[in-house]
C-alpha cells in the first residue's frame, strides 16, 4: 500500500541530561508555539526564556527518485503482485500458500534548531516481498525473498518480481528435501549478503552511544582496543546510494555519514545522536533517528556492513573440510549487555570435504557477538547488501540495511535436530 505523508512537527529542548519533548499536528503559529512551550516546560530545570536565532539552510541532497510511486496506477502495482503469485504457485504441486506484498512510502522532513540549522530531506522507499509455504513429508517449509531501496517505482526496472517469486518457491521446496541440521560446535561459512543481521544485532547495538553511556554494552570503554579479528572492518554508512537505511539527514538534521566503527579489528568509535554526543563532547555521526514525529530521537544504525576482504568465496569453502554454509540468516535474539545471541538459519547447507552439499533445515546459530568477531578467520571479496530490514528498539522501528561478503567463523554452536 501507499503511505501518504502527513505534515506534522515536534519540538525537543535539551539541557544537560534533561529532554523536553512535544509533538503536534497543528502547523499554525499558535500550534507550534504551544508545542514549544510544552517541551520547554518539560525541560524547565535548565531555565527558559526566548532567543531569536537566524537559520541557515544546509546544503542537502535527497536520494533521487525516477518515478514517484504515488503517481503509478494501483492496477500496475496489483499486476506485480499477481505476476509474483502466479510464478510461485507454478513452481510445484507442493506449494500451499503464496503471499506477495508491495509497499511504498514518502517521508518529507524539515528540521530547524536553536543552533541555527535548517535542513530538509525527501525520502521515498519502495518494497516488494514474496513468501511461500510448501508442504511435504518433512512438514511445512517456508521460503522468502524481499527487495527494498530508497528509490521510486524504478525499483522494478532493476528487479523482476518473477525472479523473487521463483527463488522464494525454490527455497521452500528445497527445504522439503533437506536433512535436519547437525548439532554442536562447527565451522560456519556465511554467504554474501546473507548474514549482515548477525553484525547488526550482535555487534551494532552494542556500539550505540546510549548503551555505552548506560554501561550496558560489552564494548563500553574499549575504544582503541583490539575487539575483533584483524580481518574485520565494520562500518555504519547512511550514504550508500539507494540503500534501505540511507538518507540525506538524520531526524535531528545531521548529514548522513560513513562511520568506521571497527577498523582492522580495533574499535575506533561509537554511533552518536545529539544528546549523547554533547554529553561526551563528541562530533555528531548522523545516527539520531526516530520512527515518526511522535517519537523521541535516539541512537540508531543506518546501513551496517562488514567490508570486503581479499579471499575468494570458493577458496573459503574449499578450505573448510566440514561445517555449515548459511546462505541466509533469519530473525533472532541478542543480549546487548553480554553479546549472547541466537539466530535462525532460514537457508543453510552442509559443507563436506570443502564442498557445499546437502540442504539443511530446523537449525539455529548460537554464540556470543564479541567472540564471533574474534573468531572470523576468512573474509571474502564478494560484498553484497542483504534484504531490507526494520530495526526495533524501545518501541520504535526504523528502516535499516546490512551487508557482508562471504566469511567464515572458526566455531559456532549449531542448534540442529539431527540425532
Amino acid at each position: 500500500k501507499h503511505l501518504p505523508m502527513v505534515r506534522m512537527t515536534n519540538t525537543v529542548l535539551t539541557n544537560g541530561d534533561t529532554t523536553g519533548f512535544a509533538h503536534t499536528a497543528d502547523l499554525s503559529e499558535p500550534g507550534l508555539l504551544a508545542a514549544a512551550e510544552a517541551a520547554a516546560a518539560a525541560a524547565r530545570g535548565g531555565g527558559g526564556g526566548v532567543r531569536t536565532v537566524e537559520l541557515t539552510r544546509a546544503d542537502t541532497t535527497s536520494q533521487p527518485v525516477g518515478t514517484r510511486p504515488e503517481e503509478v496506477a494501483k492496477a500496475t502495482k496489483v499486476e506485480l503482485l499477481q505476476r509474483a503469485d502466479a510464478v510461485a504457485r507454478s513452481a510445484g504441486g507442493a506449494i500451499r500458500q503464496v503471499s506477495a506484498s508491495y509497499g511504498d512510502s514518502r517521508r518529507q522532513i524539515l528540521v530547524a534548531n536553536s543552533d541555527g540549522l535548517l535542513a530538509s530531506d525527501d525520502q521515498t522507499r519502495t518494497l516488494f516481498v514474496v513468501g511461500v509455504v510448501a508442504s511435504g513429508d518433512t512438514g511445512m517449509q517456508t521460503g522468502r525473498r524481499s527487495i527494498g531501496h530508497t528509490m521510486g517505482f524504478e525499483l522494478f526496472d532493476r528487479y523482476q518480481v518473477e525472479d523473487l517469486a521463483r527463488e522464494a518457491a525454490e527455497q521452500a521446496l528445497t527445504k522439503l528435501q533437506a536433512r535436519p541440521a547437525p548439532s554442536g560446535a562447527l565451522p560456519v561459512v556465511i554467504g554474501k549478503g546473507g548474514g549482515g543481521v548477525l553484525f547488526h544485532e550482535a555487534c551494532g547495538h552494542g556500539l550505540e552511544a546510549d548503551h555505552i553511556q548506560k554501561n550496558v554494552s560489552v564494548f563500553a570503554g574499549r575504544v582503541g582496543q583490539l575487539v575483533a579479528s584483524p580481518l574485520v572492518t565494520i562500518v555504519d554508512d547512511g550514504t550508500i546510494a539507494n540503500e534501505w537505511g540511507t538518507f540525506a539527514i538524520d531526524d535531528e538534521g545531521t548529514p548522513a555519514q560513513r562511520n568506521v566503527l571497527i577498523e582492522d579489528g580495533v574499535l575506533t568509535d561509537y554511533m552518536w545522536d545529539q544528546l549523547r554526543a554533547r554529553k561526551e563532547g563528541r562530533p555528531l555521526s548522523g545516527n539520531g533517528r526516530r520512527q515518526s514525529y511522535k517519537h523521541l530521537p535516539m541512537v540508531r544504525m543506518t546501513n551496517t556492513v562488514l567490508t570486503n576482504g581479499d579471499t575468494t568465496p570458493d577458496d573459503i569453502v574449499a578450505d573448510t573440510p566440514h561445517g555449515v554454509y548459511v546462505a541466509h540468516l533469519g530473525g533472532g535474539q541478542v543480549n546487548t549487555a553480554t553479546g549472547d545471541f541466537v539466530f535462525g538459519m532460514t537457508e543453510a547447507y552442509l559443507i563436506e570435504d570443502g564442498k557445499i552439499t546437502e540442504p539443511l533445515r530446523e537449525g539455529n546459530l548460537i554464540g556470543n557477538g564479541p567472540k564471533v568477531l574474534e573468531m572470523i578467520d576468512a573474509v571474502g571479496d564478494d560484498f553484497e547488501m542483504g534484504p531490507p530490514g526494520t530495526c526495533g528498539k524501545d518501541g520504535q522501528g526504523v528502516p535499516v540495511g546490512d551487508g557482508v561478503p562471504t566469511l567464515r567463523v572458526t566455531s559456532l554452536t549449531v542448534g540442529g535436530t539431527a540425532a
